[in-house]
């Protein structure tokens, strides 16, 4: 991937997870990654409509996942598309804790594990 292309996705984000939205300064140790939307095995791209800036926790737990089990209804539903879907259309943060508002919400929360300990944590010192 082009290096140009990587500083575009951090900029865009405001190197800030585009999941999670924990701060890259909050886990200054571990690089945020530029990851794959729909993953290349899947057929997706470097084009930048397809890369968003994830922390290692959430770029790890999504991995090549295009979809989840949404926890309240058992049905199978995409993932947030951070490209075009609205974050607080699907989310809410209420104190540390992401609270999915929606089926794909959710479904993100669960599948990237968004409420890990050590990512609450993160969130609570980054105030």
């Amino acid at each position: 991937m082009d290096r140009s292309v990587r500083i575009l996705v951090r900029q865009r984000a405001e190197n800030t997870c585009e999941y999670c939205k924990l701060a890259q300064l909050a886990a200054p140790l571990a690089a945020f990654h530029v990851e794959h939307i729909i993953a290349r095995q899947h057929g997706g791209g470097d084009d930048p409509s397809n890369l968003a800036l994830a922390c290692f926790h959430c770029n790890l737990h999504k991995g090549p996942n295009l979809s989840g089990i949404d926890p309240a209804t058992g049905t199978i539903v995409p993932l947030f598309n951070p490209r075009t879907e609205h974050w607080d259309d699907h989310f809410e943060l209420t104190e540390a804790w992401i609270v999915g508002r929606t089926a794909t919400g959710r479904a993100t929360v669960a599948v990237l594990a968004m409420n890990a300990d050590d990512l609450c944590q993160l969130r609570i010192d980054s105030r």
